[in-house]
């Protein structure tokens, strides 16, 4: 007979004695059963002692978080946090250098903990470690460990970021701009100012006064990428919370940042944080992109006058005003702009707004003979087929736009930088005219007219956006691949994915595809099982983003038990089951849920940066009302585990890498079976002439 619900039967440890083999009432009070596991062992004052959990991060049990105690796990006796946290500031305060140090230590350690962490900042333990840095007698590890209990006790927004003292905020602000400073105390200052940024908007102001988006420079040019991380996310801080006109400074600083140099991996958080930044680098081109132009702006309007000048080499105009006005319009027209009379008129939808004119006049300075030669080659033609410079300037810079979400926040988790924007400190303009000269290449390869004008931009977007997805780590790696991607190229590829979809739409074919596909499924089915088994790494979410925890998850091999457990990092390939100390029977799932239906997703907000989590999290609901909960590292992993898990529970896989899967490995095995023609067995006599085309019954003879 199964033992009650609220039995759990655990294991608890006290140094130098026998562990307690105990079964815990969960309805009993938490504070009766330390004082029974105390006199177990004949230790007085039970109030003075607590229970935490002997393995992953050793957080105290309260009556909060008791619940989540599974069978078969081991306690560990200890002494209260608030007596602990009494111990700690009376030792962190002594004058033993050596007991300071282990103090330190230890408090570095237990400030991840919510429960220890209020009893400390009660005892105003933050004022303390304050003190302790602004004193500037702390070095090495001492103040390394110091940092870090103070960022992990800030951390659980218990106190207010406002409280910091200006002479903290310098010496911090002194460690990071130190030529010379160990790594761990640059780390966990760099997080420190960092945090002030995001969480203060006075802060904002005084980290700032002490340091700018120049000084970091330095640091993204180190080797390591730890450092390089922490300096760019707080650039990405102090650009996010920067006036309008100081983010353009940042931006020009930020540029030149080094950062993706070199043969080295770019780990997933610098990934992310590269990302961030591009977001809003490009997003300082909304303002411009939603400006309409004001026809009656004379200094506007000059900006037209000199695309019209560089393009005709200043040609004399005439003296009376109806012949030059005859002039302009004759060259407007030659500049490609749909209204020849008065072309400022071109700019006032939004978006794109004053960009396209931005970019154009960039093309005619920066790039000038690339600028007349589109120009004047299609001025000159007489055959319809002439590409209109000034129209296509203007869509090209909308569609940039749209390809690259100027204007949108950057969305939590996403690592999708292009590495090339980073190798130009006008990044945006030159990628602008890379693809205006694209634009003009296509319409000739295409013989366009006016009236193809449509056509010929979405050939430029899907050539755009194939190549953008190879991630050119350059500009002139694009040019080669914008290359690569000629009108023939493009229609190759659209008749290759055209033919790869509608080959198999005969009724034979439906009917060998319907006898194929039980078997691929299940073969996707058991690849999904095998995949749980190697298991994966999950981050869990509410931490800081750089002081990462993690926990990993994997299905027995016998299918019938998922185990998982805390880990202290990321790891290198499986985790060993003997390492994962909770478990869940798979008898014992009810059910998997996704999305917003997950328990922790319902407190989660539905603004823009979460949509990213949201997208990836997955719950599994299990007797007698408990969850696990997931948050996928990318969307791979997401559709791996939810079709394994509706696998495992016997229920239809319906993501969408199930269905391409499923669509390319049907694909796949009918034409090795349709082009196994010597394979066919060819009856002795002829078959009858079949009816319908779906009675066809060929026999193949597979290896």
């Amino acid at each position: 007979m199964p033992p009650p619900a609220d039995i759990v039967k655990v294991a608890i440890e006290w140094p130098g004695a026998n562990a307690q083999l105990i079964e815990m009432d969960q309805k009993r009070p938490l504070s009766s059963i330390i004082r029974e596991v105390c006199d177990g062992w004949s230790l007085s004052g039970s109030e003075q002692f607590a229970l935490r959990y002997a393995d992953g991060p050793q957080l105290y049990i309260t009556e909060q978080s008791r619940g989540e105690i599974k069978n078969g796990t081991i306690l560990r006796l200890a002494i209260s946090p608030a007596r602990a946290a009494r111990q700690l500031l009376e030792r962190i305060q002594s004058h033993g250098i050596d007991a300071r140090l282990e103090a330190l230590k230890e408090l570095a350690k237990l400030s991840a903990d919510p429960t220890f962490a209020t009893e400390f900042i009660n005892m105003e333990g933050i004022g303390t470690l304050a003190r302790l840095v602004e004193s500037g007698t702390h070095f090495g590890e001492m103040l390394a460990f110091t940092l870090t209990a103070f960022l992990e006790l800030m951390d659980h927004g218990i106190v207010s970021w406002d409280l910091i003292s200006l002479s903290f905020i310098k010496q911090i602000a002194g460690y990071v701009n130190q030529p010379m400073v160990d790594v761990s105390i640059l780390q966990r200052s760099l997080a420190i100012l960092e945090s002030m940024v995001l969480n203060s908007h006075s802060l904002y102001h005084r980290v700032a006064q002490e340091i700018t988006v120049g000084q970091l420079i330095g640091h993204l040019q180190v080797s390591n990428q730890e450092i390089q991380t922490y300096a760019i996310a707080l650039i990405n801080a102090l650009f996010l919370k920067a006036p309008e006109d100081r983010r353009q400074v940042s931006a020009q600083q930020s540029q030149h940042s080094h950062v993706i140099r070199g043969n080295r991996p770019i780990k997933a958080e610098m990934a992310h944080q590269l990302y961030v930044l591009q977001v809003l680098t490009f997003n300082l081109l909304e303002e411009r992109m939603m400006t309409k132009m004001d026809p009656n702006d004379q200094a506007q309007r000059d900006i037209i006058f000199e695309l019209r000048r560089i393009a005709f080499d200043g040609e004399n105009d005439p003296t009376g005003t109806e012949k030059r006005k005859a002039m302009y319009t004759k060259d407007y027209k030659m500049l490609g702009f749909t209204n020849h009379v008065n072309p400022a008129m071109d700019f006032t939808q939004t978006p794109p707004g004053m960009l396209a004119l931005d970019n154009m006049l960039y093309l005619a300075k920066v790039h000038q003979d690339t600028y007349i030669r589109i120009v004047l080659e299609n001025s000159s033609r007489e055959d319809k087929h002439e590409c209109p410079f000034g129209r296509c300037a203007i869509e090209l810079t909308r569609m940039l736009c749209e390809i690259l979400q100027v204007g949108e926040l950057p969305n939590e988790g996403c690592n999708d930088y292009h590495p090339m924007f980073f190798t130009h400190d006008r990044a945006w303009e030159e990628f602008f005219c890379v693809c205006i000269q694209l634009l003009n290449k296509t319409w000739k390869e295409m013989r366009a007219t006016a009236e193809d004008f449509n056509k010929v931009m979405q050939v430029v977007r899907e050539q755009i956006t194939r190549a953008l997805a190879m991630k050119p780590s350059s500009l002139d790696q694009l040019k080669n691949k914008l290359r690569g991607l000629n009108y023939s190229e493009i229609l190759r590829l659209r008749q290759s994915e055209r033919m790869s979809q509608d080959d198999f739409q005969s009724p034979p074919i439906i009917e060998l595809r319907e006898r194929i596909q039980p078997e691929i499924l299940e073969l996707i089915k058991q690849q999904r099982l095998n995949r749980l088994c190697e298991g994966s790494c999950f981050r869990k979410l509410g931490n800081r983003r750089r002081q990462e925890k993690f926990w990993f998850c994997r299905l027995s091999l016998n299918h019938k038990v998922l185990h998982y457990g805390d880990l202290d990092e990321s790891p290198q390939g499986e985790v060993p089951f003997e390492l994962l100390s909770d478990k869940i029977p798979v008898s014992d799932i009810k059910s998997v849920v996704t999305g917003k239906d997950c328990p922790h997703m319902k407190e989660k907000s539905a603004l823009k940066q979460n949509k990213e989590v949201l997208e990836l999290a997955f719950s599994v609901l299990y007797d007698p009302d408990e969850t696990l909960n997931f948050v996928a590292p990318n969307k791979y992993e997401y559709c791996i585990w939810t079709d394994g898990l509706c696998a495992l529970l016997g229920r239809e896989m319906g993501s969408d890498l199930t269905r391409s899967d499923l669509d390319t490995l049907i694909s796949m095995e009918m034409k090795l079976r349709l082009l196994d023609l010597e394979n066919i067995t060819i009856p002795e006599a002829p078959p009858p002439v079949p009816k319908e085309p779906s009675s066809y019954n060929f026999t193949y003879n597979y290896s």
